[in-house]
């Protein structure tokens, strides 16, 4: 039966170039919620597309010999294969060069300028192309775009506006009475602190230095901006027609009950969007989701430091769905993740070789060797069952509530909570030793049905996210495909049920080295000769005043720890201080550094450093700073930051 609808959609991706995985992530976390919502028995829709016009399309055209629609018609297809080589499951793949999207742009800029919601001026700013947004001069940080941190170029231009104070006082409301409206939370925070409380800015709609978008039908050097063209997608790709007879298809799922988003984009989607949407009497969307960015070991990703990781690169090397579960994973629900080629073979090893695929294998192959490869439930029962059976029971249920919260990650996670204890359960009751003994038979039976059961129950919930992976393991155990209720219910693998004969690996252990060294076959990496100041470098020492003594009571009382940098920014208006996210076991901690003249937020990603961690919290410049990076200084002021001399976990502990 039917919960009802459930429209989600993706940010549309940008036609300049190829997508990476930080691109592709998006897809991925998208896909992994439509799928888990059709197994919770709503009817999803689900949408995703490319975004096509603008002046940079316009600029990378002419670069490339070819027209803006060659270019566009190019990428979106190299878009389009790389969604489709992830095992996305989306119901429309919307172009906004498509000939119904386009007339209906057209239609709702003529609706709002007709009542009053648009009118025609001039701006003058400075521009960044990339981020194609106009800037003020006190919006920009060091002179650059504050977005993007490229160079912006001043520019004047006749434009149409928006009036967007006219609903601001309306979406304040709105946003203060849907506090599921803007997630995650902190997001909400800085959208209305940051924005809608300062006082918004009429919004530019339309520009003339450059023809590559679509022309505003009683103004034609004008063509329709960036925003009201590609956030309209949501409505016009499910049918949504301004004249007033819109499809059943937007009647059934308008309102989206999704949008999820980069957290770079999320002032568009909880501003510009939803006082649109109320320019043209349509209800808001339920939510919108900015998820982090998934950053390369050295930084977010960038075609020009020449550190871009691609999907189908990735997944020629380990598989689609191993790709799937890492980006899945590895992404904290707030933080920004990273991934490395050298934490993809640590992640395969270790949870898909050796917790998943070996539980899959050794099971299947116990099953064939002491019962032909027939799964019995005799009813033998020891106490160490139930253990397991409560696990089995409780995870399909956290699954939901952590899933219901968007926080995929940690769904994930207690997934491969069932198969890690299902790994010990066999260290417990040791099957091999039951085998020896004839009048334990009954008993070895139980131990591998129980096994069978809460695999098929784990495999069953591991569909929305590596499906294929899902779809072998219950293949292999004959096992019927069960719904999400069915999933929290023990003991409906069938007994008397064979197992496959030849069990199947799943996921086969890489060498790191082997891996490494084909990569740096495909990429190899541009060595820099030293400079020779620095080879014939002579030692230097430095005395300093020395500070009252302490005692080793006094010493004991701090807490130092190696911690990993996985997310860094510079922080707005200072000229010295960077905002960094430390990871330091399981905790991920704030910490803000006065060493902005000495290191970009680009290179502290990925870096392994010495943490005063139980500093008391303090704020620099409004923000909180949980704790100390240490550094050391020399007597010129540069600084160098404490790092371990081998390579040592996040969060263990130096003393």
């Amino acid at each position: 039966m039917s919960k009802g609808k459930y429209y989600m959609t993706t940010a549309i991706a940008y036609t300049s170039g190829k997508p990476h995985i930080g691109n592709t992530y998006e897809i991925v976390l998208a896909d992994s919620i439509a799928r888990f919502r059709r197994m919770q028995g709503y009817d999803v829709f689900f949408q995703t597309g490319t975004d096509e016009h603008g002046q940079k399309i316009e600029l990378k055209a002419k670069e490339a010999g070819v027209t803006p629609k060659e270019y566009v018609d190019n990428v979106a297809g190299e878009i389009r294969r790389i969604w489709d080589l992830m095992n996305t499951s989306y119901d429309k793949f919307i172009r906004t060069t498509d000939e119904d999207h386009e007339k209906q742009v057209q239609k709702i800029f003529k609706k709002l300028y007709d009542q009053g919601d648009i009118y025609k001026g001039y701006y003058e700013g400075m521009y960044c192309t990339p981020c194609e947004s106009f800037f003020t001069e006190s919006q920009l940080v060091d002179g650059k775009c504050p977005d993007c941190g490229r160079p912006v170029t001043p520019a004047k231009e006749e434009a149409y506006f928006f009036k967007m104070s006219k609903y601001a006082d309306r979406l304040i409301e709105h946003i203060n009475t849907h506090p599921e409206f803007i997630q995650p939370v902190a997001r909400k925070n800085e959208m209305m602190n940051n924005f809608l409380l300062p006082g918004l800015q009429d919004l530019c709609v339309s520009r003339t230095s450059f023809k590559w978008g679509i022309p505003v039908t009683f103004d034609p050097k004008h063509v329709t901006y960036v925003w009201l063209d590609a956030l309209t997608n949501y409505i016009t790709g499910i049918g949504y027609e301004c004249d007033g007879e819109s499809s059943d298809l937007f009647r059934k799922n308008w309102p989206a009950d999704l949008h999820l988003i980069g957290k770079d984009i999320i002032r568009f989607h909880t501003i510009y969007w939803p006082i649109f949407l109320m320019a043209l009497d349509l209800p808001l969307p339920k939510q919108v989701f900015g998820h982090p960015w998934l950053l390369q070991g050295d930084g977010k990703m960038s075609k020009s430091k020449g550190n871009v990781l691609y999907a189908d690169e990735l997944a020629e090397f380990f598989g689609v769905d191993a790709v799937r579960y890492f980006v899945l994973h590895e992404m904290p629900f707030e933080n920004d993740g990273v991934i490395t080629w050298e934490l993809m073979v640590e992640r395969l090893n270790s949870d898909l070789a050796n917790t998943l695929g070996n539980l899959v294998n050794r099971t299947i192959s116990m099953t064939n060797k002491y019962f032909g490869g027939t799964v019995t439930r005799t009813g033998v029962t020891e106490p160490v069952d139930e253990e397991l059976k409560e696990v089995a029971l409780s995870v399909p249920v956290n699954v939901s509530k952590k899933m219901d919260d968007l926080r995929v990650a940690d769904a994930i996670t207690e997934i491969f909570t069932l198969f890690k204890r299902s790994n010990k359960y066999i260290d417990e009751t040791m099957p091999w030793a039951l085998a020896k003994d004839e009048s334990k038979k009954d008993r070895l039976a139980e131990v591998l049905y129980n096994l069978t059961e809460c695999i098929s129950i784990g495999a069953s919930l591991l569909k929305a996210f590596m499906p294929e992976t899902a779809e072998k393991i219950l293949a292999q155990l004959n096992a019927k495909d069960r719904t999400i209720d069915e999933m929290a219910q023990y003991g409906l693998y069938e007994s008397g049920t064979k197992v496959t004969e030849k069990p199947e690996i799943l996921f086969a252990r890489l060498d790191l080295k082997e891996v490494m060294a084909k990569v740096e076959e495909r990429h190899p990496a541009v060595k820099e000769e030293p400079k020779q100041e620095e080879t014939a470098a002579e030692e230097t020492v430095i005395d300093i005043e020395p500070k009252a003594e302490i005692t080793f009571e006094d010493f004991e009382k701090m807490q130092f720890q190696v911690g990993e940098i996985i997310a860094c920014e510079a922080v707005k208006k200072s000229r010295k201080l960077l905002c960094s996210q430390v990871k330091i076991g399981s905790q991920v901690k704030q910490i803000v550094s006065g060493i902005k003249a000495h290191y970009t937020p680009e290179e502290m990603v990925g870096k392994k450093v010495m943490v005063l961690v139980n500093l008391k919290p303090a704020k620099l410049a409004g923000i909180l700073s949980e704790g100390m990076i240490l550094c050391a200084e020399d007597a010129e002021g540069n600084l160098a930051l404490m790092t371990p001399e081998k390579e040592m976990p996040a969060g263990a502990e130096i003393c």
